[in-house]
Order: structure tokens, then sequence, then C-alpha cells
């Protein structure tokens, strides 16, 4: 397989072609750290291919990945790491009502945003009515649950919510707070970049912004200013995994996560003492179909649950795991997309009914396609659907994301095998995620959000209402009895119902192949121990330690950390 062989090329080449590449990053290192500042830790959150000043917590495409947690805190942060364990940030308590039906928190006192303003109850009231009034702000689609929200003191806010709905506390928790004296000036939210952010978080302050590298500082009034031992964030401009390994293995990045092939010879061999990782176990990659794929012919086909199923039956996951991912991700050949993260939840039912569709299978897949009508009707080598409309199409992987990209040239080459014309498209990861969000695309690959439950995953990625609304929920298979166990889940906090209804949403999701789950992803997670200390990992597993946006957690982490010996 021509592919195989130079991938194997490429890693075998790869400590060169490292070297080759630290001129495309010179610039921006050049600026990024130590800067002047002993204490500036140097991060790598997300690639871009140049900044763009967006530090609107909201936006879904083009924000600053640090805009979340470190300019705008959370009300509670829930460990994923230890059972969703509560770590309480801007609120300090909460209760539920004995019906389930109001949740209550109890706000810290003394914080003040960044501007010098007191953060007050009325800023919650705001910012969720404000998700009222500009719909495309709730992606959450809270209001669809949310009958009212109050704030009877200046440190209370009460959620009236319109039906019980367990996973409410999580939701609620997570959203960005915004200042009502800021954004009630603003015109309109939704397009409002926020170019200086007055928050609440630890790191507020824009010190320098260029395309290429932009620098984010304490916030002057930071309710938890003892426990911040880092001054700022420098946030160098990379584009790719061959560009942050080359940063990398020349110690100028503090903390980052990112795929690396043989990370032992490519980035810890480069100083053992001081290069490390920890790959914890994250959520599910898979390939998505769009059920409503502008192109007539991939759409009959998507709609087809033995062209899915043959899809799937495609996947050699584990040459996947092996060639693109180097071994760290772990196959997932649940029916269900379970994944291993979530192994005490499988529904065994499920994976005996419809487990072997998950399962590598070249032949079988044929198989499946010549008795479900799939056939090669013009001679080019490759099926058509049933009435003869072609079937070709695009599998979109985001630029830059090496594994990613590798896995998704391994899809390929497994559908072409069996006769499917598909290849791989790049676009650049912003345009990646538009394409899933506007349903601008016929497959592509994506991951899944974890959470203290398998229902964050499910519920984001399948529930009809966030369809078309986030890069995570993609496939525009709705499906009401998927929707009514989801549902069913959250209604309830007695675990052998919430069992039941995740058996449910298993069996569903088994039967129906609306996903191809490929593997469970690792949380990849890299870090220096030469300027800083305090770092999460194996023998101090505190919480989640990558710094991606949409982990919580992060904001834990960089109050953990502390400059060595006064760093440089």
């Amino acid at each position: 397989m021509k592919f195989f062989r130079n991938l194997a090329a490429i890693a075998a080449l790869l400590p060169a072609t490292v070297g080759a590449n630290v001129a495309g990053t010179t610039e921006a290192m050049a600026q990024a750290a130590p800067l002047d500042n002993p204490s500036t830790l140097t991060v790598v959150a997300n690639f871009s291919t140049g900044w763009v000043r967006n530090f609107n917590p909201y936006n879904e495409t083009t924000r600053l990945y640090s805009a979340r947690e470190f300019a705008y805190e959370p009300l509670i942060i829930f460990n994923t790491l230890h059972n969703g364990r509560p770590h309480y940030r801007l609120a300090t308590g909460y209760d539920f009502s004995k019906d389930l039906l109001k949740l209550t928190f109890t706000l810290r006192e003394g914080v003040l945003w960044s501007d010098g303003q007191p953060f007050t109850a009325q800023d919650v009231v705001f910012t969720y009515e404000m998700f009222k009034r500009f719909k495309a702000l709730d992606t959450l689609d809270i209001w669809e649950r949310l009958a009212a929200v109050e704030a009877p003191d200046a440190h209370t806010v009460i959620f009236t919510l319109k039906r019980v709905n367990a996973n409410s506390l999580y939701e609620l928790a997570r959203i960005p707070v915004v200042p009502r004296h800021v954004w009630s000036k603003v015109v309109d939210p939704v397009t409002f970049t926020n170019p200086d952010p007055v928050g609440t978080g630890p790191m507020t302050e824009v010190r320098r912004f260029t395309n290429q590298l932009y620098v984010q500082c304490r916030n002057p009034h930071y309710w938890d200013a003892a426990s911040l031992k880092v001054d700022c964030l420098s946030f160098p401009q990379i584009g790719n995994n061959e560009q942050l390994l080359a940063a990398a293995r020349n110690g100028k990045l503090d903390w980052f996560g990112a795929f690396m092939p043989d990370i032992e010879r490519t980035y810890v061999a480069a100083d053992p003492v001081h290069h490390r990782y920890w790959f914890p176990p994250g959520g599910t990659v898979a390939v998505n179909f769009n059920f409503d794929s502008p192109n007539p012919g991939n759409r009959a086909a998507f709609r087809n649950v033995n062209f899915r199923r043959a899809v799937s039956m495609a996947m050699d996951r584990r040459a996947i795991v092996d060639i693109a991912g180097y071994g760290y991700p772990i196959v997932n050949e649940y029916a269900s997309g379970l994944g291993r993260l979530y192994q005490d939840w499988v529904n065994q039912d499920a994976e005996r009914q419809f487990g072997r569709y998950a399962k590598y299978d070249k032949d079988g897949a044929r198989a499946l396609l010549a008795e479900s009508g799939f056939r090669d009707v013009d001679g080019d080598g490759y099926v058509d659907n049933p009435d003869g409309k072609p079937i070709r199409f695009d599998i979109l992987a985001p630029n830059g994301w090496t594994d990613w990209v590798n896995t998704t040239q391994l899809v390929v080459e497994g559908l072409n095998a069996i006769g499917i014309n598909v290849r791989v498209s790049t676009p650049e990861p912003a345009s990646w995620a538009q394409k899933l969000i506007q349903g601008d695309y016929d497959m592509a690959i994506n991951g899944y959000f974890t959470g203290e439950t398998p229902h964050r995953s499910y519920d984001t990625g399948f529930h009809s209402r966030f369809s078309g609304k986030t890069r995570t929920a993609p496939t525009r298979f709705n499906n009401p009895e998927l929707n009514a166990a989801l549902d069913a889940f959250v209604a309830t906090i007695d675990p052998d119902e919430q069992r039941r209804s995740m058996d449910k949403v298993q069996m569903i999701l088994a039967a129906n192949t609306p996903y191809v789950p490929l593997f469970s992803n690792p949380i990849w997670y890299e870090y220096n121990t030469k300027r800083f200390k305090g770092w999460f990992n194996a023998d101090n597993p505190v919480a989640r330690p990558d710094v991606f946006d949409g982990t919580p957690e992060r904001l834990l982490h960089l109050l953990a950390l502390e400059p060595v010996n006064g760093g440089g």
C-alpha cells in the first residue's frame, strides 16, 4: 500500500524534516518565549495560519482558544477525570429543589471584573437573557430547557427549568458569563469580536497582538491572585503538527497538546530531562456522514443504512491506530461508538446484534453493498446507487492535524478498496468547522466531547436540538426516539433509570450507524519542565491535563503551575 510506505519514510526522516521547518516558525518563536518575563508561559492551544483578534467566548469558529476559562472563568469546574468532582470558581455552591426544577447557584463574594467593576448575579442573568434574545449564541440550546433565570440578591442566581434535566447543572455552570456593563452596549453580540476582553478570569490583559503572536497577561483584579504564579501566556502562531514539533524539540514551548509520531524519539530524546508527556484516555474520533448532503447521489447513499454499515466494515481500525496514530489511540469497535472511557456503560445486547458492523471485514462490506443494489453502473470502477445516481465525495480533515489527515487517508484507501469513489480534502480548521456546522460537506472526520457520563458525547452529537449549531453535531441524523431516550436520561437522578435510557441510546445508534467510530483518542498533552513546575501527569493526576478549548480543567492546571527558580 503506497501510503503506508510513504508514511513510514516520512517518519524515518522526521528529525531532518523537523530541523528544516524551524524557519517556518522563526519569527513567531523569536518573540514568543521567554519574552522579558521569566513567568511567561508559552502555550499552543490550537493551530492557526494567522491570529485574528476575537475574544468573543461564544463564537464557534474564529474565537481565540484562550478566551474561555483564561479570560472568562466558569461558575464551577467539574473534574471529568474524577467522576465530575466540583471545583468552585465564580460560584461557591449549588442546590437543586426537591422537584429538580429549580437550580440555585450561590456566587462568590468580592469578585471583580478586570476593569474593577463588581461581578454580581445580575451579570449572570444578563448573560442568559442575552442568549434568549440572540438565538445564535445559544449553541447548547439552553432556552429550550430553561423557563426563567432570576437574581433575588447580588450573590444568588436561580434557574427555573421547564422540565427535569439533571445535566443542566453541568451545562449552566459551563457557560462563560460576560459583564452586563460592557455587553449591554454591544449592538450584535453574535458578530462582536470583543478585542479587549473584560473578564473575571486570570488572564485578561492583551499586552501584544500580531497575526503571528499574542500575549495575554494577568487580570489586575483577579479574585484568586494568590494562586496565580504565572504572569503571562504567550501564544505563537503555529500552523501544523510539523511546525509545532520543530518548536517543541527546540524547547520553545511549555504547554501544548498534539499528535507526535514516535514521541520518545521525536520529542523526548531532544531533552530527556525536561520533555514530558501524558496521554490519558479521551473521547471518540469518528467519520461523519452528512444525511443532508448537497449532492443528491451522495445523500441517497448516506441515507441507506447498509451503505453506512459497509463503510464501517471497510475501516481497518487497527491499522489506523498503529500507522496513523502510532499506537497511541485505542481501537473503537463498539457498535454504538461508546468508547473505552465509558466501557462500564456498554449495552451488551446492542453489541451482540450489531457489533459485526463495527469490525473490519472488507469482503463482507463488498457483499453488503452488492446485496443492497450498489453496483458500478457507468463502468468507472466505483459503485453507484441502485437507481444509477453516482456516488463521489471528499472526506474533510482539518489541515495541519497530521494524525487526522493520515487517518483520513487510510479511511479513503479502505473505501476505495470496496469500490467507493472518495478522496481526502484538507480545509483550514476554521473552514472545516464551519462546513460541518453549515452542512456544506459530504463526509468528515470529527471528534466528540467527553463528560461525566456518555450522555454529553451522545447528546451534543446526535440530539436534534444541536443539529447545525456546532461542529460536533453535523450528521443531520434526526431520530425522535433517540431524542426521547437522551431526554429521559437527564429526567431522573435514579441510576437504574439512567442505565435503561443509556442502553436504549446505544441500541438506536448501533442499529442505525449514523457515524463510523474509529478510535478513542488519547488526550494529547505534552509539557516542558525546564521553566515551570506543578504539571499534571500520571504521578500527579489532578485533572484532565490538556490546554484545548473545551477543557475547563485547564484553568486548574494553570493555577497549579509556577516558575522553576524564578523561571528563565
